[in-house]
């Protein structure tokens, strides 16, 4: 038997639509923000909080109920939430004394474009 007898339907018909992340080659802007926020996903720190705040829906999470839920000090989430803003996957609101954070609906949709395979 050989590798393509083996191989999934979808990568035996080139008819059928062979995968492509893109209908084009990327530009370098395009490249550049996709990078940035894979990037910034690929910290499982960043994912667990990121997690937390998608959890609660339209809602803004503050930071300071990301503390006891994470069990990470303090620096270590207001590090890695500014990693998430700067990346455009998290929106930051300041509330007094504390900053709010609500997740970028339209980044994640462009991520799950950018890497649909079908």
């Amino acid at each position: 038997m050989t590798a393509t007898e083996n191989a999934p339907e979808r990568l035996l018909s080139p008819t059928s639509g062979c995968c492509s992340l893109h209908g084009s080659p990327l530009d370098t802007a395009t490249a550049d923000r996709m990078a940035a926020k894979l990037k910034a996903l690929s910290d499982p720190t960043r994912l667990r909080i990121l997690s937390h705040v998608a959890a609660q829906g339209c809602e803004s999470v503050c930071a300071c109920d990301l503390i006891d839920v994470l069990d990470v000090s303090q620096p270590t989430i207001s590090h890695h939430l500014k990693r998430l803003v700067e990346a455009g996957l998290l929106t930051r609101e300041q509330r007094r004394k504390w900053a709010y954070y609500t997740i970028i609906q339209a980044a994640f949709t462009e991520l799950r474009d950018f890497l649909n395979l079908t």
